[in-house]
Formats: C-alpha cells, structure tokens, sequence
C-alpha cells in the first residue's frame, strides 16, 4: 500500500543555497540548449568541472519531442561557484538504436574520470559507464541492460571491486506502476557487474511513495560513505506544474550515510529531506516545478559540501553544509 506524505515538505535547516543561483542556466550556454540541469561535478585535474545534461531547441518543443535533442556540455570552474561553458557539446549518442545520452554523474578513481550516464534506446532504457582522460574522448566501458538507469560510481574499489548504486525500472514485476528502489552492486572490471543487492526501498523513506534512486555519488567520510538519493512523492491534486499537460510528482533530496567496508550496510539516514523544493528556482517557471536533484557533491579539505543540483529541470544550482552536520543528520534518530 502507498503510504501518504506531507503535503509540506522542508529542506534541513543546515542546508544553504548559493545566494547566485542558478550558477548554469541556457542563456549562459553558447550553443543551442533549452534546459540544463542533472549535472555530474567533480574536481580533476586542478579544477572544478561539470558535465550537464543539454535539452536543446525550444521549451516548447520539449514538450512535443523531448528525446531526439539532448547532449552533454562541459563546464569548468577555478572556485565551484563561478561557472564557464565551454564552445560546444562533449558527448552525444544517436543512432537507428539509440536514442539519446542524458544525467551524466562524474567519480574521479585512480586518476582517471569516469562518468555514468542514462542512455534511452529503441529498446529500453540502459546505464552506461565511460572513462576519459581528457574530458574531450570517453571510451564506454559497459552498457547495462533494460531498464536501469541513475547509476552513480563510488570513489574507490572497496574489498577489491568497483561499486555502484543504481536503479532499476520494475515496472512489470511492481504491478505495472513506479515503485523504484535502490540497489547495490560490484564489478571486478567496470564491465561485468553483479552481486545485485537491495541497499534502500521506497517504504523505508517516509517523504516518498512513488520511488527513490541515487543521486551524486558518494563521498568518504571517517563516519562512513556520505550518500544522497532522490525522493519522489506523488499528489494528485498538483496537476499541471510546468510544461507538461499534467506533473503530479514532487522531487526531493535524501541522506543516508554507508559502512566504510561494506556499503550494503546502511549505517544512518535522515527520517526528513535533505533538500525540498522551495526557492522559486525550483518551485515555478521550469520544465517540470518542484524538482531537486543532486547530481554532484565535493568535499572541501576545510570541511564545507558543495552540493550541486538540478532545479525545476531547466537549471543547475549549488547548495552547501559542513559535513559534520551532514553526517549528524544521518546519525540522529
């Protein structure tokens, strides 16, 4: 049975937006783009980079064919606040199978960078992984089977193997509606993946009824691996709520903190949102309103957390906390 949510929901009080945002929005991209938003952000080499998601052509024309026009952008930054787009699109998949490349999330491992990323085929919708060195060429190491998506890297190999959360569509096996959840699951090589286990179910977040999935990729913490997740809740009565003719769900951001040496242990998690529509950026005037989803998140040597995150699904945008408050949200019962 779908439990019922508030109907108000708040961010934490730990929790502050950037007084600039958004810091990305399409008037400050320099080719054809519609909305920007979903981003991965990382540090690499030096410097702050971003890699976003990019509707391109006109709002209204997202609303009558949404899947033909989308690619990657790149960003960079020197401070993480002040952004720079750079001359043109950096990654684009499209052929008579696939369809279109979307919601990149960046972990730098070993030196190298690696990007997940969405990928809608003719045939499902499939995660998959790439790695670049120059953030010009990606090679693609895997590409998952239908129907997963929102696949996030962590930072290390633990216990010798790459690891992923990620979220698998089970639509037909959940009685043909969104009931999304959270799972974990390893590889030896980045391209053979397995050891599939549930970390985090719908029923367990008391501010979502419709689904949950990952979001930024985890961070390493001496208490344990940080980790958000996105929150979805359903209200009928929302109605029309952007640009679609109808947008009943409301996106949220969770925290939930992971044991160091077994991830699949989940050591806290906040009852409450880390993060809930309510800057008129993420509340009015986007594609779809009330939407916040993390798509990044570095840690700072003197402690603060940039969370970077998609807004109403036209925008990019920063929020901070210290981590020791992070991390004492998850811990608090």
């Amino acid at each position: 049975m779908v439990h019922q949510v508030p109907q108000i929901l708040t961010s934490s009080p730990i929790i502050r937006r950037y007084e600039q945002n958004p810091i990305l929005d399409a008037a400050r991209v320099p080719y054809d783009t519609a909305l920007v938003f979903n981003a991965g952000v990382t540090k690499f080499n030096g410097k702050y980079v971003m890699i976003f998601r990019n509707d391109y052509g006109s709002l209204e024309h997202q609303t009558i064919e949404p899947h033909h026009t989308t690619d990657l952008g790149i960003a960079y930054s020197d401070d993480g606040l002040h952004w720079q787009a750079g001359p043109k699109p950096v990654f684009k998949l499209h052929d008579g199978e696939i369809i279109r490349a979307y919601d990149p999330r960046l972990t730098v491992l070993d030196g190298r960078c690696y990007m997940c990323f969405a990928v809608d085929t003719q045939h499902g919708i499939r995660g998959g992984v790439a790695v670049t060195d120059d953030l010009e060429h990606f090679e693609i190491l895997s590409l998952s089977t239908p129907d997963l998506r929102n696949m996030v890297l962590f930072p290390e190999k633990i216990d010798g193997n790459y690891v992923r959360l990620e979220r698998p569509f089970t639509v037909y096996g959940r009685g043909g509606v969104d009931r999304f959840d959270t799972w974990i699951t390893q590889s030896p090589d980045l391209v053979y993946w397995g050891r599939s286990d549930l970390l985090l179910a719908v029923e367990q977040v008391p501010f979502a009824n419709d689904k949950i999935g990952p979001a930024a990729p985890p961070v390493k913490t001496d208490k344990g691996w940080l980790t958000t997740f996105h929150a979805v809740d359903i209200d009928p009565s929302r109605g029309k709520n952007g640009w679609e003719a109808t947008w009943k769900k409301r996106y949220t951001a969770g925290i939930m903190l992971l044991d160091l040496a077994d991830p699949r242990k989940i050591v806290g998690m906040s009852r409450q949102p880390l993060m809930a529509p309510e800057a008129p950026y993420e509340t009015d005037g986007g594609f779809r309103n009330d939407v916040i989803f993390p798509g990044g998140m570095v840690l700072e040597p003197d402690g603060e957390v940039k969370i970077y995150y998609g807004a109403a699904d036209i925008v990019e945008c920063l929020a901070t906390a210290h981590v020791d408050d992070l991390i004492k949200l998850c811990l608090d019962k």
